[in-house]
């Protein structure tokens, strides 16, 4: 049976300081250097003088120390010559048990690839399947990748969007918004009247981001607003019969200025009540 030989030790800091708080630190260091010498010898019985040889003593006060530690933590055979760890051997075994289900495991998911053609895939020629398989070499599986769907919307925001009398903005944006709040929208026919009703009479360049109107959640402003709203080109003519230059647009807001300071209005605010801008 093949033997695994696991490099690190696991130390248990707590059950080790626990049973060797009454020991000098010389005799921890014992205690170390054959728990090490134990687990590279993969939990084998060994004998005292190995004991003596890797605790390196060499007068019979060490001889006694190492004894003593031989006696108080390690199994002896039935002479009393030979070593063992109860701790190190279950877990030696446990280690061992559990990297050979791993790695069976991974053997029976290859031979189950092999089944389904991977290597046939790979080798086109019978005559290099033969080869291949006389001289017990394998060949790194070529992964198929998986195919990507056409179209990254859905059905329903892709009829959505054609029934727009004017699409502004990243349609992937607007879709990804409408993901967070097509639970709370109306059927989509209603969607499509309200946004074309809502934008009728307003110049491509005032009409909000269909992700902005989405975000707002537009479609819940009262009929009524959405009569009395003013377009953006009489609204800039009235304030710039007050006296306001128009500067910009952004997203529902108009920015104008007068006297060196900076205001905004709502269009969609039916009162257009007049904004500092901060």
């Amino acid at each position: 049976m093949e033997t695994n030989k696991f490099h690190a030790l696991q130390l248990f800091t707590d059950t080790f300081t626990a049973e060797t708080v009454h020991l000098s630190n010389e005799q921890v260091g014992i205690y170390i250097r054959l728990l090490c010498f134990a687990w590279t010898k993969n939990t084998k019985p060994f004998s005292t003088k190995s004991a003596y040889r890797i605790c390196q003593c060499i007068d019979g006060s060490c001889y006694a120390k190492v004894e003593e530690i031989l006696e108080e933590f390690f199994i002896p055979n039935e002479e009393h010559n030979h070593w063992t760890h109860k701790r190190l051997t279950a877990e030696h075994k446990y280690l061992t048990a559990k990297y050979q289900r791993k790695s069976y495991a991974g053997k029976k998911g290859a031979e189950a690839r092999y089944k389904n053609g991977t290597l046939e895939k790979q080798i086109t020629d019978q005559n290099d399947l033969i080869e291949v398989l006389a001289n017990g070499k394998t060949m790194t599986p070529i992964p198929i990748p998986k195919p990507i769907p056409n179209n990254k919307y859905s059905s329903i925001f892709e009829e959505l969007w054609k029934g727009l009398i004017i699409k502004r903005g990243s349609k992937w944006k607007a879709y990804q918004t409408f993901i967070k709040v097509c639970d709370d929208m109306p059927k989509k026919e209603t969607i499509i009247d309200i946004y074309n009703k809502q934008m009728q009479g307003i110049e491509d360049k005032f009409v909000p981001h269909f992700s902005t109107w989405l975000s707002q959640k537009r479609w819940e402003m009262e009929e009524i607003d959405q009569i009395k709203q003013e377009s953006p080109v009489n609204l800039r003519q009235k304030m710039e019969k007050l006296g306001f230059d128009f500067r910009h647009s952004e997203d529902r807001f108009d920015y104008f200025k007068k006297d060196g300071k900076e205001y905004k209005i709502d269009r969609y605010d039916k009162d257009h009540i007049i904004h500092n801008v901060e």
